[in-house]
C-alpha cells in the first residue's frame, strides 16, 4: 500500500499504547540508510544532465496525479480525443537513464527490490536525491522519460504503440481528490480531458476480459491527531480507479511486446481454476447472489463489479473470490536463450498478459521491463547486461513483494491492537469474512474502528454477529475476537 500521507496532523499526547513502527523495520530487517558510495553515485548522476537520444516532448501535455505531498512521482499522463478516438501520452520517470549496470547504486536498488512504505516515514528503492529530485516528473521543468504514446479506437482498443526516451515538462502536480472534485464540477485540466470518457470505457472493458477486482476495504494508517496513530478505510475516487486504467494499459501494451517478441518479464497470475470458480459460485448462492453453477470468469468478473459496497454478504463474498487470485508471480523468458515465454502468460486479476514498467522509482522490475520495451521499439538486440539480468528478477520481486505485504499488514495490525487494547471484554458488532477453518478460526469485520481479526466460534459468512475481544496486543498485533456465547 502507498499511503496517502493527507489526514489530521499530530497534536497532544496519545490516548492509549502507541505502535512500534521501529520494530516492524528491526523485525524485517529493513534497511536504515544507503551506503556511501550509493549515495555519493546518485549524487553524480543527479547533477549530471540525463543521458541517450531524446525526443522533445516538452510540447505534450502532461500532469501527475498522486496522493498530497508526493514527491517520487513515476509516471504523467496525458489523455485526449484523437479523431474519434483517444491518444495517451504516459511519461515514466526514466531509471535507466540514471542507474548505471554493475554499479554500486544498481547493486543496493536489487537488494532492496522495492520501497517500503510505512505510517512514519518509506524505506525507499532509490536515494531521495533521485527518487524525490532529479529522476522524479516534478512539475515546471524539463525531465528525462520513456514516453509511452498509445493511440485508441472509439472502444478503448489499442491501434499503435510508440514507446521512446523523451524530455517532458509536466504542468502540474494533482491529487486524486482535487482532479475528482475537478471533474464533478465540469473543470478538468486540459492534459487529461477525455479521461472521464475513457477511464470508464476502460473499466468496462476490463470486465469483458474477465478481470478479476475485489475492491474489498483498503486499510491505511494516518496520524490520529492526538499523538497516536488510527486506521481508516481508504474509500478510492472514479479518478484513482480511471488513473489505474491507464496504468494497466500501459503494462498490457508492455507484455504483449514481449511476447511478440520473445523476451521479457511478465507479472503473472494463473486464471481461476474451474473447481474454483464452481467453489466461488456456491458461496455466492449461499450469500443470496444469483450465479451460476458452473460460471466462466467473464460471468465472476461482472457479478464481483456489480456487488454494492458495504453490504455484509458482499463483503463476504469479494473475501471469498481472494481464492481465485492465487498464484501470483514473475515469470522471466528469453526465447533466443532458450526460456519460452510461459504456457499461460496472462495475469488473472487484469484478464490479459501484463508487465509492470510504470513505477520504477519505486519497483525494482519496471527499470528492466521498460529497458525490454525501449529496444524492441527501436528494433535493436537487448543489451548484454539486460539479458543476463532478467533471470534474477522475478525471485528477487517475490521475496520483495512478501516482505511489503508484510510490512504493511504489521503496521496495519499493530495500530489495529493499540487502538483496542483498552477494550478487551468488550462485545462489538461485526460481518462474517470466513467462517471458522480447521483450526477453528474464522476472519470478521468491524467497521468502527475498521478491524480484520481472527474470530473462534460459530460463525456464517455475510453474517452480522456479535462477538467479544479477547486479546489486542499492540506489541505483537495479535488480536482475537470469539463469538458471543461461545
Amino acid at each position: 500500500m502507498r499511503p496517502d500521507p493527507a489526514g489530521p496532523g499530530t497534536a497532544g499526547p496519545a490516548a492509549g499504547p502507541v505502535p512500534d513502527f521501529a520494530a516492524v523495520r528491526a523485525e524485517f530487517d529493513l534497511p536504515e540508510r544507503f551506503p556511501p558510495d550509493v549515495l555519493a553515485e546518485a549524487a553524480r548522476v543527479a547533477s549530471a544532465p540525463a543521458g541517450g537520444d531524446r525526443v522533445d516532448a516538452t510540447g505534450v501535455e502532461l500532469v501527475t496525479i498522486d496522493p498530497p505531498g508526493s514527491m517520487d512521482l513515476d509516471q504523467a499522463l496525458g489523455v485526449t480525443r484523437s479523431g474519434s478516438g483517444f491518444r495517451v501520452h504516459y511519461a515514466i520517470a526514466d531509471l535507466g537513464a540514471v542507474v548505471a549496470p554493475g554499479g554500486a547504486l544498481d547493486a543496493e536498488v536489487r537488494r532492496r527490490g522495492q520501497t517500503f512504505y510505512l505510517p512514519d516515514g518509506s524505506v525507499p528503492l532509490h536515494p531521495p536525491v533521485l527518487s524525490e529530485g532529479a529522476a522524479s516528473l516534478l512539475p515546471d521543468e524539463p525531465r528525462a522519460a520513456v514516453l509511452w504514446t498509445l493511440d485508441l479506437d472509439p472502444g478503448g482498443e489499442i491501434t499503435t504503440v510508440d514507446v521512446r526516451r523523451a524530455t517532458v515538462a509536466s504542468r502540474a502536480r494533482l491529487d486524486y481528490a482535487g482532479v475528482q472534485a475537478d471533474v464533478d464540477g465540469g473543470r478538468v485540466h486540459p492534459a487529461i480531458a477525455a479521461l472521464p470518457e475513457l477511464g470508464p470505457l476502460r473499466r468496462a472493458l476490463a470486465v469483458r476480459r474477465g478481470a478479476i477486482e475485489l475492491e474489498l476495504p483498503e486499510q491505511e494508517v494516518l496520524p490520529d491527531g492526538a499523538g497516536g496513530w488510527t486506521v481508516r478505510v481508504r474509500r478510492r475516487v472514479d479518478v484513482e480507479a480511471w488513473n489505474a486504467e491507464i496504468s494497466l494499459l500501459t503494462g498490457m501494451a508492455a507484455g504483449a511486446m514481449m511476447l511478440d517478441a520473445g523476451v521479457g518479464l511478465l507479472r503473472t497470475l494463473p486464471a481461476p481454476e474451474p473447481g474454483a470458480l464452481e467453489s466461488f459460485a456456491r458461496t455466492a448462492r449461499d450469500l443470496g447472489f444469483a450465479a451460476a453453477g458452473r460460471p466462466t470468469v467473464h460471468q465472476v468478473a461482472g457479478l464481483l463489479v456489480g456487488l454494492p459496497q458495504d453490504s455484509a454478504p458482499a463483503l463476504a463474498l469479494r473475501r471469498a473470490a481472494t481464492a481465485l487470485l492465487r498464484g501470483a508471480g514473475y515469470t522471466a523468458f528469453d526465447s533466443m536463450a532458450g526460456t519460452q515465454p510461459p504456457a499461460d502468460p496472462g495475469h488473472g486479476g487484469i484478464g490479459a498478459p501484463y508487465a509492470h514498467v510504470t513505477a520504477p522509482l519505486r519497483r525494482l522490475a519496471d527499470r528492466f521491463g521498460t529497458e525490454v520495451c525501449l529496444a524492441l521499439a527501436a528494433g535493436e538486440e537487448l543489451p548484454d547486461w539486460l539479458r543476463a539480468a532478467l533471470p534474477a528478477q522475478p525471485e528477487i520481486m517475490e521475496v520483495s513483494d512478501g516482505r511489503a505485504a508484510q510490512v504493511d499488514r504489521a503496521c496495519v495490525d499493530r495500530t489495529e491492537a493499540a487502538m483496542l487494547a483498552g477494550r478487551v471484554g468488550e462485545e462489538f458488532e461485526v460481518v462474517v469474512l470466513r467462517p471458522a477453518d480447521a483450526g477453528g478460526s474464522g476472519e470478521v469485520y468491524l467497521a468502527d474502528p475498521p478491524v480484520l481479526a481472527r474470530c473462534a466460534g460459530p460463525l456464517a459468512a455475510g453474517a452480522v454477529t456479535s462477538v467479544r475481544l479477547v486479546q489486542a496486543d499492540p506489541a505483537t498485533g495479535r488480536i482475537d475476537f470469539a463469538a458471543t456465547g461461545s
